[in-house]
């Protein structure tokens, strides 16, 4: 009688079994897989064959492993492994699943196979066990790096807390944290900082992105730290749901960053000493010997107002010396000056968000304190007409001099906003630097452009006389908005490119 299942291949059955299967010779190495045990183990094809099966094994158990195989190849018969007890296999991303494993030998005509069955013992056991790994893999990681975790709802009621997050405020562990304790115990000056970086997160235009820095008062001891949040927001149908993100203690961190920036204060003041005094005998050595000819006219003429019978012509040539050497003492400053600001002022068109975008960059990565921008840019904004170098330079000044400001009054904590929009009036670019700082009285506003007048004890006062000078050079603006009230606000105009 003919066999009506010639056809069926031992790959044919073997490919389209359901169980996941591997198929091993007497070295112990894999040369089949099917699909099932390929999807299983996440290798493919090309890749687990030719390994040792001792390799989809955990290491910690591999050598026991090669003894039952051997014991297996010394006495094949159809079995299961195990007793009832789930086995470990490791899948290639390192991975265990605990199965059950069947083994078939296999008789050929030239070698003996093992045709190895693997039966998951239960998924949702299995996913149940790699959550509790990947959970305590999670704790293990915020333990290390000292972190809490909070989840707040969008009313910013506290929804979960952990044990970390407690201890960072002084609070018990078994009480429940509620937003006016939250609040209670942040520093007063940080309190806006926070709540305008929770009004960003909240904002559904934007990423979500939550990122705050600010002062703790411990509720028990009354102590003051650093804390650093990061977080995002999640949203449904446009609306903020709830913010879900990590804390940690940041306040050695500060204590350095301070140390390291008053050494770089130290460091600049020192450079900008040099350069001030090297600019004044530069100054004095190219004018000091017309100041003297003039002297010694000036002399010479009075001397001769004096005597009771003027010489006219020895006057008149004492004038003329003093009138010479006066015009080569200014020719002396302007040759000067044309020296140390030497090179044709280039203006091009000039994006001013990404201007201002670079300036932050730039004040952020060079030392100058770490501080908090919000930025409210013109979308399109039509370009400028300016040197990049120069606008950037005026930018970077009043980013520091704001920063300046708030740490001088304490305020470590410092946020700075810019805006950037079209001045309908002036028909120019209008960039606005505000800080939330002391504040400025006006007679102090009128005298913040005057040369060498500062209100820092480590200044010459010469930064704001550059930058307005720049500005103007520029075809610009720059001025201050003198207030009592908290906030400094410098304001900086440039032409539209035409």
């Amino acid at each position: 009688m003919t066999n009506q299942y010639s056809d069926l291949t031992f790959q044919t059955l073997f490919n389209t079994v359901a169980n996941a299967m591997l198929l091993i010779n007497d070295a112990g190495l894999v040369i089949q897989a099917n699909p099932t045990a390929q999807l299983l183990l996440g290798y493919p094809l090309e890749t687990i064959v030719g390994l040792e099966v001792e390799s989809l094994i955990p290491q910690r158990y591999r050598e026991h492993h090669r003894h039952y195989r051997k014991a297996f190849n010394e006495n094949r018969e159809t079995r299961p492994m195990g007793n009832g007890n789930a086995l470990s296999i490791l899948t290639r991303d390192g991975r265990e699943l605990s199965v059950h494993i069947g083994l078939s030998p296999l008789h050929g005509d030239i070698n003996t196979y093992t045709l190895v069955t693997l039966h998951v013992v239960d998924r949702r056991r299995q996913a149940e066990e790699d959550l509790r790994i990947s959970e305590e893999r999670l704790r293990f990681a915020r333990e290390a790096a000292n972190l809490g975790v909070f989840d707040l709802d969008a009313n910013f009621n506290i929804l979960y807390w952990d044990d970390r997050m407690h201890e960072l405020w002084g609070m018990d562990a078994s009480n429940s944290m509620k937003h006016k304790q939250l609040l209670s115990a942040i520093h007063p000056e940080d309190v806006a900082l926070r709540q305008a970086a929770l009004e960003q997160a909240a904002d559904p235009d934007g990423s979500g992105r939550y990122h705050a820095e600010y002062r703790v008062i411990h509720l028990q001891d009354g102590s003051e730290h650093w804390v650093a949040a990061v977080g995002r927001m999640h949203f449904h149908n446009g609306h903020p749901t709830r913010l879900v993100g990590v804390a940690r203690d940041i306040t050695e961190q500060r204590s350095l960053e301070k140390k390291l920036q008053e050494q770089r204060d130290q460091a600049e003041q020192v450079f900008t000493q040099q350069v001030a005094a090297q600019t004044a005998s530069a100054i004095a050595h190219e004018i000091n010997q017309p100041l003297a000819a003039i002297s010694a006219y000036s002399e010479v003429a009075l001397h001769a107002l004096e005597s009771s019978s003027i010489d006219t012509v020895k006057l008149q040539r004492a004038l003329e010396g003093c009138v010479k050497q006066a015009q080569r003492a200014g020719n002396s400053l302007h040759e000067l000056l044309a020296f140390l600001q030497k090179g044709d002022l280039v203006k091009d068109p000039l994006n001013i968000n990404e201007a201002v975008k670079e300036a932050l960059s730039i004040a952020k990565n060079s030392g100058f304190g770490s501080f908090r921008s919000t930025l409210n840019l013109e979308k399109n904004i039509r370009p400028v007409l300016g040197s990049r170098t120069h606008v950037i330079k005026i930018l970077v000044n009043l980013l520091r001099n704001a920063v300046e400001a708030m740490q001088s009054s304490g305020m470590l904590a410092a946020a700075i906003t810019i805006k950037v929009r079209t001045n309908a009036e002036t028909n120019m670019a209008h960039v606005s630097v505000q800080d939330y700082g002391p504040g400025m009285a006006p007679e102090i506003a009128n005298r913040m452009f005057e040369p060498f007048f500062t209100t820092k004890p480590t200044g010459i006062g010469l930064g704001l006389v550059v930058s307005r000078a720049l500005a103007e050079a520029n075809g610009g603006q720059l001025w201050v908005e003198p207030s009592t009230k908290p906030g400094t606000t410098f304001h900086l105009t440039l032409p539209f490119a035409p």
